[in-house]
């Protein structure tokens, strides 16, 4: 007979207690499911969220004018690695950059304003441009820039390379001719420029007065003077036009040779008009009238000019030798004189606000008084 089976069979305190355990693990176990699958599901949109934040912003469409020019030096010489800095007005910063081998530069992604550019290279002076009003998407290409020699350098220098500066300055006044045909030789653009010496001031009026012009005009003060019957001590006729136009030609070559190189060489002076070109109408006549009576020295400084008045004088007295009879005297002097003092200041007034708008050989970067 075999022994009955033995039956065994849980607390039913620890089974009470499993199912309990069970039953509070089960939402724990849902939670944690639902939480990996919106972790899951969300790496998508933070991919493309960090592919967006990656792309570079799009440029302002307003951003898109440019500023391109050159540089050169006054032998138009291409200036590389100059210095080029943008500013725009009413705005902090500035943008910088250098001119390439050839003398080129360019900003772009410009907005719409107005800038100013600085042009600094080593040895040539600084150069500060107008406003530059730039419209949106507009590409402005600026004229070429000619950078003059910096007075700086100059001062450094040893004689003969100021002596050389003034000769190239000579050789572009000696150029100067309004409409093309009138010699404006004397009108120095440059309000800085190279003092001459006495064999530049003496090479200058030799040049002036044996400029064909001035034979023209010689013999059309001639004809005036014959037809009004001035000097009536030289006659009518071929003879007396011939002595007329002799007086008037020695009264013009006195008159220069004086009052632009005997009398500017001994009191070191400069001859020559230097062109204001800045200021109200009012200053600019009343300092074109006063260049008669005083002028520029050699050293800069400002001086009594006594080789105009000295010299006009002294070409009125010299014309006594070639003039007849009762047309000689005190009266012909202070009348060769004072036409001489007083045309030179009508003279200047033309210099100063016509004569430059008609002669084309004016460099661009001579503009007068800074």
């Amino acid at each position: 007979m075999k022994p009955p089976a033995i039956q065994h069979s849980a607390p039913d305190h620890l089974t009470e207690s499993t199912l309990e355990k069970q039953d509070r693990s089960t939402p724990r176990r849902n939670l944690h499911t639902l939480a990996l699958c919106i972790l899951l599901g969300s790496l998508p949109a933070i991919s493309i969220a960090q592919q967006q934040a990656a792309l570079p912003e799009a440029p302002s469409p307003q951003a898109s004018a440019s500023i391109a020019g050159s540089v050169l030096d006054i032998h138009e010489g291409l200036v590389p690695d100059a210095r080029i800095t943008l500013v725009e007005e009413a705005h902090p910063g500035e943008r910088t950059t250098v001119s390439d081998p050839a003398g080129n530069f360019i900003f772009s992604g410009l907005p719409p304003g107005r800038f100013r550019l600085t042009i600094t290279a080593p040895g040539l002076e600084t150069f500060v441009s107008a406003q530059i009003t730039l419209r949106p998407g507009e590409r402005r290409e600026l004229p070429r820039i000619a950078l003059p020699l910096a007075p700086a350098n100059i001062s450094v220098q040893v004689t003969v390379t100021q002596v050389e500066i003034a000769q190239e300055q000579v050789h572009i006044e000696e150029k100067q001719r309004v409409l093309g045909v009138f010699p404006n030789f004397y009108s120095s653009y440059i309000w800085s420029a190279a003092p001459l010496t006495s064999g530049q001031k003496f090479g200058l009026a030799a040049h002036s007065i044996a400029d064909p012009v001035v034979f023209v005009a010689t013999g059309v003060a001639a004809g005036v003077e014959q037809w009004r019957n001035t000097f009536p001590a030289y006659g009518q006729g071929a003879q007396g036009y011939g002595k007329r136009y002799g007086a008037d030609y020695a009264d013009e070559v006195s008159n220069r040779m004086f009052s632009s190189a005997i009398y500017p060489s001994l009191f070191h002076q400069d001859p020559r008009y230097f062109y204001m070109g800045s200021g109200s109408k009012r200053s600019r006549a009343i300092y074109a009238i006063t260049r008669a009576f005083v002028t520029r020295g050699d050293d800069g400084s400002t001086q009594p000019n006594y080789s105009r008045i000295l010299g006009g004088f002294t070409a009125g007295a010299l014309s006594n030798a070639y003039h007849q009879g009762d047309d000689r005297g005190l009266g012909l002097t202070l009348r060769n004189g004072f036409i001489a003092i007083g045309g030179h200041a009508a003279d200047n007034l033309l210099r100063e606000f016509l004569f430059k708008k008609f002669t084309p050989e004016v460099p661009g970067y001579a503009t007068g008084k800074p």
